[in-house]
């Protein structure tokens, strides 16, 4: 997932110079044990001591060598669910890298519960490519990112509409990438699993956005800042903050963060940060989910002579019987189901989810996020209800 290391680390050397010299970076505490685990340190320090804008920086650090991710919240104040989770994020035990994670980064427009601070000014606008950030703070946030130099940023924030292709209109329920096929890879694998196993069908899926060209509005962001003056992987979060609870929100932004860090933070094992699988599901859900099982190209209908047949056809053909490389999309195709009344009415996906249906369409495109085995269920409903279903496996093996 991650470039090499050291070669863009020696461009950075370069980049930052001696920036951090007078960066206002007071230590508060000590290295301390996470949990108890010798493996893994923790430490705390403030920027822009006794001004309005202090705020604290966390430093978690395991003992196994690994990248280096930063994760951000609360450059607007009234994104509750953005410094809600880097507040978590900050605890979390790692088994790999270093995590830096700054949860308030705005700490006067946190305290007022406002998109901007007291300044009035939207932080968001204030990191220009190529040159230096505009404010006082903003400053001191691009120190830290210097003195970290991070492999992967990551930007949380809430909207109030749904993205549609459109920023202007609302950016929720979306992750915004960087333009390197790892990043766009991971985005892809992050949404796939947050919306296969977290998201109720009832609410609106993750979509992937792409950043913004350099020059076009909305244009300043901290991320666009670590992706083209640092090389850094870089995603911003955004989640609907209506019409969900804090906790889902939170949830959902915490599983996100996991899922684009897993190869970077917990190289060796699933990262266990309180989030479970997403399964919570009644004994009625399961029986449910059982009696709804099926194998690999059987059909399960009421009445087979009245149910429609389905089939998936791929492009490149055949490539459940090949082996894929990570980062390949496979076109699935739905639209050769057969059924014996008039109209097949809906085309229903499951992807890389215990046959949650929660993608439409008669053809869908998957992207193979890594090496493993990568399960797909496709069901078909025609005009009178009755369904059938198949499925297959795409693999890297």
């Amino acid at each position: 997932m991650l470039r090499d290391t050291l070669s863009r680390r020696s461009t950075l050397a370069l980049v930052a110079g001696s920036a951090i010299t007078g960066a206002g970076i007071a230590t508060t505490s000590a290295d301390d044990e996470v949990d108890g685990d010798e493996s893994v340190s923790r430490d705390s320090h403030v920027i822009l001591e006794g001004t309005d804008h202090e705020t604290t920086v966390y430093t978690t650090e395991a003992q196994a060598d690994g990248p280096t991710v930063l994760v951000v919240g609360g450059v607007h104040g009234n994104e509750v669910a953005g410094y809600a989770t880097a507040n978590e994020i900050a605890k979390w035990a790692i088994d790999a890298g270093t995590l830096v994670t700054i949860p308030e980064a705005n700490a006067t427009a946190v305290d007022q519960q406002g998109r901007a601070g007291a300044d009035g000014v939207d932080l968001n606008r204030q990191f220009p490519e190529s040159s230096e950030p505009q404010t006082e703070l903003a400053r001191g946030l691009w120190d830290v990112v210097l003195e970290n130099e991070p492999d992967i940023v990551i930007d949380l924030h809430e909207s109030t509409g749904i993205y549609a292709g459109d920023p202007v209109d609302g950016v929720g329920q979306a992750i915004f990438r960087s333009n390197s096929p790892d990043a766009t890879t991971t985005a892809q694998d992050a949404v796939d699993h947050v919306n296969g196993e977290y998201v109720d069908e009832s609410d609106p899926l993750f979509e992937i956005g792409n950043f913004t060209r350099s020059g076009v509005e909305p244009s300043g962001l901290l991320v666009h800042k670590a992706t083209r003056d640092l090389d850094a992987d870089a995603f911003l979060v955004e989640t609907l903050s209506t019409d969900h609870d804090l906790e889902t929100r939170v949830e959902w932004q915490s599983v996100i963060v996991e899922r684009l860090v897993e190869d970077a933070l917990f190289p060796e094992e699933e990262p266990d940060n309180g989030h479970g699988s997403g399964d919570d599901i009644d004994e009625d859900e399961e029986s449910a989910d059982e009696d709804d099982e099926f194998t690999e190209d059987e059909q399960t209908d009421d009445d087979a002579s009245d149910s429609p047949t389905a089939e998936i056809e791929t492009d490149p053909a055949g490539a459940k019987d090949h082996s894929l490389e990570p980062g390949q999309t496979v076109t699935l195709d739905g639209t050769c189901a057969e059924t014996p009344n008039e109209a097949i009415e809906a085309y229903e996906w499951s992807v890389y989810s215990a046959d949650q249906y929660n993608k439409t369409g008669e053809t869908i495109d998957v992207t193979i996020a890594k090496d493993g085995e990568y399960s797909v269920g496709l069901r078909v409903v025609d005009e009178t209800g009755a369904t059938g279903k198949t499925k297959i496996t795409l693999s890297t093996e």
